[in-house]
């Protein structure tokens, strides 16, 4: 029996031992289940090795690593409770990254103590894109890259090829945190990259890497490192074949931004969405093209989703949406045709598949239209994913030009939200929405009653504004222009 403050045999705690973590929300289960108490999720709980001791205190042989970034120009915190009116609030101060549609992204650039996620399918440019940010910045600051998944003759090889092989970017090859640790300790860098964060492992625990718990793990490390050092971190995460950032959830909600890759690998255009940001808009969308020197911001993104007829095709409609702060102009394209099976089809390619069942029943019951023995095909042109409802009008407006096979006419978009009542419901910022269609040369706009300039004026710059109230008269003023 043990007695009153005898210490445990540290052999018998350091004694390995399965545990099961969640993917999903990383709770911890003793035994596996095929559903998680925890978050009730189906299938998620992976069998983890670790050492009883690490378990209770994970990273205590390391712990002191991350807080020996203290005192060195870090953020700092209260030791206790204070009145929210007694913190002295500060604005952050954001290092442009050197690439324009990046900065807009992020809400004006990097952050100091900063964290951010990028996460994108595999070749689709995201250490591509970190590279040629450390070689712009690097000029004026000193940058590091901790390359897990490729040798650092890989990345010079690469960096040559896009041309930056002059870059004094300092690189370095290493996959275990402790080493990390140490060497953003000593090198002191203004901004780091880790590629990837499921490459890294830490000593603390003997789960191998990309595993929940040596992710989790890893991530605070870096983060609390992060933010008591004032160093701008980037960590690049791989994806699953849903698209989802692997690894636990938790991940997510350690940073402070998180970045999304989109499009396809065979087109040459990228898109990077922010998730969340601290620091800046979410749903802010910058377009890149990928080039033979790397990706390069593109000025004018209407122009790739816009496809490009001699003369009006049926089934077409011009979308004027808004993704975080830009206003885009997005060609809707639909596709009505006989259905060969006894249950038509309902498919859309970058927007909401039940929403698009639900404007096909709004069409019928309140404009009289129906496809109910027709397939629906409704796609969004570039690759571009629409989550807005102001492209309900759009979408129905290009369903009714491909079932009856008249083009609308030449220069027309639309915008605006469909209620099940049959109404048509503002959008909002729609003065920007049409400010965007008038520069590109747009003629007639089908926009939402509420969205009208006030007044009796019903030209917008040269744009002629048709408002209306119901999907029934955004149909007449189509046959009344055509």
């Amino acid at each position: 029996m043990r007695q009153p403050g005898e210490i445990l045999n540290p052999s018998l705690m350091a004694k390995p031992q399965s545990v099961y973590i969640c993917s999903e929300c990383g709770g911890r289960s003793a035994k596996w289940q095929g559903q998680c108490p925890h978050c009730q999720a189906w299938n998620t709980l992976v069998e983890t090795v670790e050492r009883a001791s690490d378990a209770a205190r994970p990273g205590a042989r390391h712990g002191a690593a991350a807080a020996q970034f203290a005192g060195r120009g870090g953020l700092t915190a209260p030791s206790g409770p204070v009145l929210l009116t007694e913190v002295q609030a500060e604005r952050h101060r954001h290092q442009p990254s050197g690439i324009d549609e990046l900065d807009r992204v992020l809400g004006g650039g990097l952050v100091p103590g900063g964290v951010l996620l990028l996460g994108g399918d595999p070749g689709i440019g995201k250490s591509t894109l970190l590279l040629q940010v450390l070689a712009a910045l690097s000029s004026a600051l000193p940058v590091l890259y901790i390359s897990g998944e490729e040798s650092a003759a890989q990345v010079a090889l690469r960096a040559q090829r896009l041309g930056l092989k002059d870059a004094p970017v300092r690189l370095m090859a290493e996959t275990q945190l402790e080493v990390m640790l140490d060497t953003l300790a000593a090198e002191r860098p203004a901004v780091a990259v880790i590629d990837s964060i499921q490459t890294v492992y830490t000593e603390a625990l003997s789960s191998a890497p990309g595993s929940v718990s040596q992710v989790r793990e890893c991530a605070a490390q870096l983060t609390r490192a992060a933010k008591a050092s004032g160093i701008t971190l980037v960590l690049v995460g791989h994806v699953t074949k849903e698209g989802a950032l692997a690894g636990p959830r938790v991940l997510e909600h350690m940073v402070d931004t998180v970045l999304y890759f989109e499009g396809d690998t065979q087109s040459r255009f990228r898109l990077i969405r922010a998730i969340k940001n601290r620091y800046g808009a979410v749903n802010e969308l910058g377009v890149f093209a990928m080039t033979e020197h790397g990706l390069k911001g593109v000025s004018n993104p209407s122009a790739i989703f816009l496809s490009t007829h001699a003369e009006p095709v049926p089934g077409t409609c011009v979308l004027a949406t808004l993704e975080g702060t830009r206003p885009l102009l997005v060609e809707v394209q639909a596709l009505v045709d006989s259905a060969a099976a006894p249950s038509p089809r309902r498919l859309s390619v970058g927007l909401d598949a039940a929403r698009l069942a639900m404007l096909l029943a709004v069409l019928h019951r309140h404009a009289g239209v129906a496809s109910g023995d027709q397939d629906v095909f409704v796609n969004a042109v570039g690759g571009v994913r629409i989550t807005e409802p102001a492209a309900d009008l759009a979408v129905l407006l290009a369903i009714q030009s491909s079932l009856r096979n008249r083009p609308l006419p030449r220069g027309l978009l639309a915008f605006g939200e469909v209620g099940l009542a049959g109404e048509i419901r503002p959008a909002p910022r729609g003065q920007e929405r049409l400010h965007e269609a008038a520069k590109l040369g747009f003629s007639a706009a089908i926009i939402p009653a509420a969205n009208a300039p006030k007044g009796a004026a019903r030209k917008f710059e040269g744009l002629a504004l048709h408002p209306v109230s119901r999907i029934d008269e955004a149909l007449d003023v189509v046959r009344a222009l055509g």
